[in-house]
């Protein structure tokens, strides 16, 4: 009797598992049947917008149903991540994101939303370096060597902008200091643009700031860059040393970005997003598009993904614990 009991527990359980991995198989081969929300946690017109929207062009034509933007900005990206998190996990909602999957946990300290629990890889996106400029008139700044030398001779005097407490360009300097251990004034600005406009006036006197944001300035002359915070040098501006080439041994901020969906999403689904944003991503056009706003296309499958934000996010909890950054 036990023995027919158990044969007919797990011939039910095959059952209901064959069923489900059918349904799962069905609402993949019908997926999208309706337009796809991808939330961009940030305004328009930043690098994480325009790869969203290149991108879902791209790739609503390619789906035959529209993936509308909706930028939902906010508490350093967690408004939008929160409302992606607690989405239906049906494939309908996207999350676009980048470094502060890895640093808000940290840097906040508490979630309303677990970056790891709560979220399914789908691929990584594209990387858009920082890179260290100041104003192109300082005669006597040309190299990194140089910062170092200065900020040595007067610890904590010279300044360096970010876009805000916490964004990687604030974390890049970060980092910088802690490598080169030198002493610098960290201040922040609601954004890259008012940064920007008292570092072109002489008020600051250096800046981690986006290839994106930078690159006008860079061409006119009006901007000097020193290196770029990646590991290679950036294909936006070749003939700039990155950190490390420059001297800061180990240093290396690459800022990425990375499209997400609720966990418990059918993996069926993901691996048909997966597939058709990383063939968006070799498109000539695509790529283009995206090198225009200094941004270098990527694409990996979900457990790349995975392992990657789990090897930034012991990475940056290290350094930010070793600084003492907080913004709750």
């Amino acid at each position: 009797m036990k023995r027919r009991q158990l044969l007919a527990c797990l011939s039910a359980g095959l059952v209901l598992g064959t069923a489900a991995s059918s349904h799962a198989q069905t609402a993949a081969t019908d997926w999208p049947k309706k337009p796809v929300r991808w939330v961009v946690p940030f305004p328009p017109g930043g690098a994480m917008d325009v790869i969203a929207r290149v991108l879902g062009e791209k790739a609503g034509k390619a789906l035959g149903q529209p993936f509308v933007i909706e930028n939902r900005a906010g508490a350093g990206g967690n408004i939008g991540a929160d409302a992606v998190a607690k989405s239906a996990p049906d494939g309908y909602t996207l999350l676009i994101t980048s470094i502060g999957m890895a640093t808000n946990k940290p840097l906040y300290g508490k979630l309303s939303y677990d970056p790891v629990a709560d979220f399914a890889p789908v691929s990584l996106l594209a990387v858009v370096p920082n890179v260290l400029v100041t104003n192109g008139t300082q005669p006597n700044v040309r190299s990194v060597a140089d910062v170092i030398e200065a900020a040595r001779k007067s610890p904590g005097k010279l300044t360096y902008a970010s876009a805000g407490n916490g964004t990687s360009i604030h974390l890049a300097g970060e980092m910088f200091t802690s490598l080169t251990r030198t002493e610098m004034l960290h201040v922040p600005y609601k954004g890259s643009g008012p940064a920007m406009a008292d570092l072109l006036g002489g008020q600051l006197n250096y800046m981690f700031d986006s290839i994106t944001s930078a690159h006008t300035q860079l061409q006119s002359g009006k901007l000097r860059a020193l290196a770029v915070t990646t590991a290679r040098r950036s294909k936006a501006l070749p003939n700039v040393p990155t950190m490390a080439e420059a001297g800061v041994a180990g240093y290396d901020v690459s800022p990425w970005f990375a499209v997400f969906v609720p966990a418990g999403t059918p993996r069926p689904i993901v691996d048909k997003l997966h597939k058709v944003l990383t063939e968006t991503l070799k498109q000539p056009e695509v790529a283009a598009r995206l090198e225009g706003i200094g941004a270098e296309a990527v694409g990996s499958d979900p457990e790349e993904l995975a392992a990657h934000l789990a090897k930034e996010t012991q990475r940056w909890s290290k350094l930010i614990a070793e600084r003492h950054i907080r913004l709750d």
